[in-house]
């Protein structure tokens, strides 16, 4: 049997933590999954996940070094580069096949313990999430890409993340291997629109997010009696959120949302702005949910969506998008969308095949 350890951040709401998780979820005579946190998770949401893991019969190996000042990722990379002794008892412990790290932190965490232990014999795989990587931390990302090259550990989550990679990186495009999701039962006939229309944010509150334009789109529509704009999430640029949107009529702000695939059917339209994004996982359970997406068009969301999805404007344009409010939704026949991107998330990005494909990985 293949032994897996995947490295994973911290227990926490994350796209590639829950990447992680559902390949993890695969456990058979083939191969045995383990997640491993690099940073102890202390949010809302830890609890919950952990009782995810035990239902799933997941080994769940949790860091007893909390990060709760993310500034520059200075307390980030120190208890990335205290991994290698919790590594190395955990290769004598379980003797891992495989080491499967994702995002930055986990890399560098991974990197950095095999440089100090090189006699820890495992296969290294890696999955690139985003499009953009090691910001502020070029030097290092440097060291690290060389790594990951040298052990062919690459795999990309789409087209987008894999051309990016290669025009940043050089070396052989690393294989695709796209994020999966569960496929729910979809919720019949679909309902009407409330009165006002609901759109939803969720997500960190970060520049890569387009916080800046989400809160230009909301202000700009103030006065809209047609639409009513939920905003949740939580991250450095919270302060933006609160002073930009605190006391507008048409806006309600709050934490992340617990289990928030379950709640989409509460919501109308979900709005992303973002800048970049690796392979969305929130968008990819929008269309799997019914919940139809307005984005901003660029790699990460375009490919989750048909190519010709009426509900997205290039580069964030202010013009464009209240274009879309005004012009394209009052008429957008959402039924019909909601249709057209599930087939769509339904062939591409279903949970089964996503493991299927890392298993096979894993054991050849």
């Amino acid at each position: 049997m293949t032994r897996v350890f995947h490295i994973i951040s911290r227990l926490d709401v994350g796209g590639a933590e829950s990447v992680a998780i559902n390949i993890a979820r695969h456990q058979g005579k083939d191969v045995e999954q383990h997640i491993v946190e690099l940073q102890r998770g202390c949010s809302p949401f830890t609890t919950s996940l952990i009782r995810d893991l035990e239902q799933a019969h997941i080994p769940c190996h949790r860091s007893c070094l909390p990060v709760k000042w993310h500034m520059h990722y200075y307390a980030d990379r120190l208890v990335s580069l205290l991994f290698p002794l919790r590594l190395l008892w955990l290769w004598l412990r379980y003797r891992p096949d495989i080491i499967h790290s994702h995002t930055e932190m986990p890399d560098m965490a991974v990197w950095w313990g095999l440089r100090v232990f090189p006699f820890i014999r495992v296969r290294v795989v890696r999955t690139i999430h985003n499009t953009r990587l090691w910001s502020g931390m070029g030097f290092i990302g440097r060291r690290v890409e060389r790594f990951m090259q040298s052990r062919n550990a690459n795999i990309a989550i789409s087209e987008g993340v894999q051309r990016a990679y290669v025009a940043e990186y050089g070396g052989t495009p690393p294989p695709i291997i796209y994020n999966g999701v569960r496929v729910p039962a979809l919720r019949l006939p679909v309902r009407s629109l409330h009165n006002p229309v609901h759109i939803l944010f969720a997500g960190r509150f970060e520049q890569q997010k387009g916080i800046d334009t989400l809160c230009d789109i909301i202000c700009q529509l103030q006065d809209d009696d047609r639409y009513f704009f939920h905003v949740h999430g939580s991250g450095r640029l919270q302060t933006v959120v609160d002073s930009r949107l605190r006391g507008l009529r048409n806006v309600e702000t709050g934490a992340p949302i617990a289990n928030l695939a379950d709640k989409m059917g509460d919501f109308d339209y979900l709005i992303m702005p973002s800048l970049h994004e690796g392979l969305s996982i929130l968008a990819i359970e929008a269309s799997m949910n019914g919940l139809p997406l307005m984005i901003n068009h660029c790699a990460g969301l375009s490919d989750t969506l048909p190519p010709d999805w009426p509900l997205a404007v290039n580069n964030n344009d202010l013009a464009g998008w209240l274009h879309l409010f005004n012009d394209v939704l009052p008429t957008a026949d959402r039924a019909s969308l909601i249709t057209q991107a599930r087939s769509f998330a339904e062939r591409r990005f279903a949970l089964t095949t996503m493991q299927t494909e890392y298993v096979k990985l894993y054991t050849t």
